[in-house]
């Protein structure tokens, strides 16, 4: 199972109009713990990140999937909350289990589409409780080297 820790690093970025601005952005890392997110956004940020940056927060970030579709532009990260429908056998009523799952995609439809494909082989009844742009920016997974 994995674990996504995101992380909040600060620094300052020169805009298009030659001004620098203080910025904050969130990244999502699949580690193990959290000094090793720590660890690892550091590294990743120094191949574009030039100057001084801070990791301001680093806080668990709780999904069970991780749907990537790197086809589409612009790339935006979507939290998507989906309801598992199972049938309760000894009262016969409907259980729903809540998920949370995260899907890529250009715009919501473009989430709600792509994340019903890749829903289509499973046996689940599943019902999309509601779909939520992120602030992330970019997801680190776990490579091994």
């Amino acid at each position: 199972m994995n674990n996504y820790f995101e992380c909040t690093i600060k620094y300052e970025k020169t805009l298009e109009n030659g001004v620098r601005k203080k910025i904050s952005e969130k990244y999502l890392v699949d580690s193990i713990s959290f000094t090793e997110a720590e660890k690892r956004i550091i590294e990743e940020s120094k191949s574009f990140i030039t100057g001084d940056f801070t990791v301001d927060a680093i806080k668990r970030y709780n999904i069970t999937e991780l749907f990537e579709n790197t086809e589409c532009e612009p790339s935006i990260w979507f939290r998507v909350k989906v309801n598992f429908i199972t049938l309760d056998e000894k009262s016969g009523m409907e259980k729903k289990t809540a998920n949370n799952m995260l899907v890529q995609a250009s715009d919501i439809r473009g989430a709600q589409k792509y994340f019903d494909e890749c829903m289509k082989n499973t046996m689940a009844d599943y019902q999309v409780e509601k779909i939520v742009e992120t602030k992330i920016m970019d997801v680190y997974k776990f490579e091994t080297k």
